[in-house]
């Protein structure tokens, strides 16, 4: 079973881009399987469903952070997909919380940026950017070619050893470098573990606590004037 997990903020053509790598693995006669992650709503996996006859899932976080909760049942994915009979796992993400990375060691992790979201995204995404083998760029075609290049450089500046591949996921033009790496990845074996550390999450806010200020909660807090401290036992 090889792994590709697919990240990246919404509206940036994540479901687009996997759409054409499905096809055009699928052409290659690779069985492949998709699951999806989200907080609340999605119906990518009924739309590839039909579209291509591949066994398909979703998964709502719900109370979860969509990467907490992927954490949480990637290995169960990957163990429906082998009885599926699939060769690969196509994983999105919607990699909500910027603090977080869903990439694991051994698999593909790739994330989807539109050139139209502005210069300064990639500054702001966080491991979802830095942790990535592979960042696509969507929406080419709408931006002049300085802010590409521009685009482009940001992204080199927050991730050097990140592969970037411009595409154009209305039409499917780039999309074969990607359907490449993921045939390529090694295969998953043993115990899997997430790329980089998770963030501190220790906050009553996680756990309901409604109150605002800091001086009505426990944990990892902070203050308007002060650093990351940590309050109670």
């Amino acid at each position: 079973m090889r792994l590709t997990i697919c990240a990246g903020p919404a509206t940036t053509g994540k479901t687009a881009v996997l759409r054409h790598m499905i096809r055009k693995l699928l052409q290659a006669n690779r069985q492949v399987a998709f699951l999806k992650l989200d907080v609340q709503f999605a119906d990518e996996d009924e739309l590839l469903a039909a579209e291509f006859g591949i066994p398909t899932r979703k998964v709502y976080s719900g109370e979860l952070c969509p990467d907490h909760c992927h954490v949480m049942v990637l290995s169960d994915a990957l163990r429906w997909a082998e009885q599926e009979g699939a060769e690969l796992l196509l994983v999105e993400t919607a990699g909500l919380c910027l603090r977080c990375a869903p990439y694991v060691d051994g698999g593909l992790g790739m994330i989807v940026l539109e050139a139209t979201s502005g210069m300064n995204l990639p500054l702001k995404v966080g491991p979802m950017l830095s942790l990535a083998d592979i960042a696509v760029v969507t929406k080419i075609d709408r931006v002049s070619q300085a802010e590409r290049e521009v685009f482009r450089a940001r992204i080199q500046d927050v991730a050097p050893n990140v592969l970037v591949r411009e595409v154009n996921a209305l039409h499917g033009i780039g999309i074969d470098p990607l359907v490449v790496q993921a045939q390529e990845t090694p295969e998953v074996s043993g115990t899997m573990y997430l790329r980089g550390n998770p963030p501190v999450g220790t906050c009553t806010i996680c756990v309901g606590k409604k109150e605002i200020g800091w001086q009505s909660h426990f944990g990892v807090v902070r203050a308007l004037e002060n650093q990351t401290f940590y309050r109670g036992e």
